[in-house]
C-alpha cells in the first residue's frame, strides 16, 4: 500500500490546484485532495482532514488557506503527520484595529460581489493580484479563473468566515518536528517570502523554498519547481 499524501487546497480552490503535483506524485503516493464542503471554520476543516486521512501516519500539504488548515491539523494531532508542507500561507490571526477592519471589509465586499454578480465577476477582481504579472491575460489565468467559478458563493462565504475567524497559528510552529517544507513564490504579494522565512525559523526541521517568477498560485504557476521541492521534501 502506498503512503498517503493529503492535499489541502486554498480559498475557492478544488483538486485542479494540485493537479500537476498529483500527476507527478501518484506513482509513489496515494494523493487525496480535501473537499471542505460548506465548513466555515479552519478547525472544522482540520477535523475533516483527520477523519478522511488514514488512522496512522500520512504526509500533509496545504496551499494558502489550506496551509492554515494543515497547521490546525498539527495543533490537534501532530503525531499523525509524517511530513508537512506549507505553501503560500500564513500564521497571523485577523489584525486588531484598522488593519483588521480593512481586511474584513475587503473580504466581505468580495463575497457581496460573488452573491450579486457571480463568481466570475468576483474572480476577475480578486485573481490579478494573486498571480505573477506575466500570468495575467494568459491561458493559465483563465484556467485558474475557471476553477474559482466552480466554487459557489455559499462556499466562498463559508471559507471567508473561516479566514476571518482564523486563530493565531504561531504557537503551533515550535511543536512541529517532522520534515517540513515552507514554500512560496518570490512575487507572492499576499504571502511574501519574508513571512515564510520567519515561519521556517520557528520549526526545527523546516526547509525554505522560494520559487522564482511566481505569485501566490505556485502549484499552477510553476508546477515543475513546486513538484521538485515536494519530491525532495517527501524523501527526507
Amino acid at each position: 500500500m502506498q503512503p498517503v499524501l493529503m492535499l489541502c487546497p486554498g480559498l475557492m480552490s478544488d483538486a485542479a490546484v494540485w493537479a500537476p503535483q498529483v500527476q507527478a506524485l501518484s506513482a509513489k503516493f496515494d494523493c487525496v485532495v480535501v473537499d471542505y464542503g460548506l465548513r466555515h471554520s479552519l478547525a472544522d476543516m482540520a477535523r475533516h482532514v483527520l477523519a478522511t486521512a488514514p488512522a496512522d501516519h500520512f504526509a500533509l500539504a496545504g496551499h494558502s488557506m489550506g496551509g492554515r488548515v494543515a497547521l490546525e491539523v498539527m495543533r490537534i494531532a501532530p503525531e499523525r503527520v509524517s511530513h508537512l508542507a506549507l505553501l503560500d500561507t500564513g500564521i497571523q490571526p485577523l489584525a486588531v484595529g484598522t488593519p483588521g477592519a480593512t481586511e474584513k471589509a475587503g473580504r466581505l465586499g468580495l463575497v457581496a460581489v460573488a452573491c450579486d454578480h457571480g463568481m466570475r465577476a468576483m474572480g476577475q477582481q480578486w485573481l490579478p493580484n494573486m498571480v505573477h504579472p506575466d500570468v495575467r491575460g494568459s491561458a493559465l489565468f483563465d484556467t485558474i479563473l475557471d476553477m474559482l467559478v466552480r466554487s459557489s458563493p455559499e462556499q466562498f462565504a463559508a471559507q471567508t468566515q473561516a479566514l476571518l475567524s482564523r486563530p493565531d497559528a504561531a504557537p503551533v510552529l515550535p511543536i512541529i518536528t517532522c520534515p517540513t517544507l515552507v514554500l512560496t513564490g518570490e512575487q507572492d504579494l499576499w504571502s511574501p517570502p519574508e513571512q515564510h522565512a520567519a515561519m521556517a525559523q520557528k520549526m526545527s526541521a523546516a526547509v525554505l523554498s522560494l520559487i522564482p517568477h511566481c505569485g501566490h498560485m505556485s502549484t499552477l504557476e510553476q508546477p515543475d519547481a513546486v513538484t521538485r521541492a515536494m519530491l525532495a521534501w517527501l524523501q527526507r
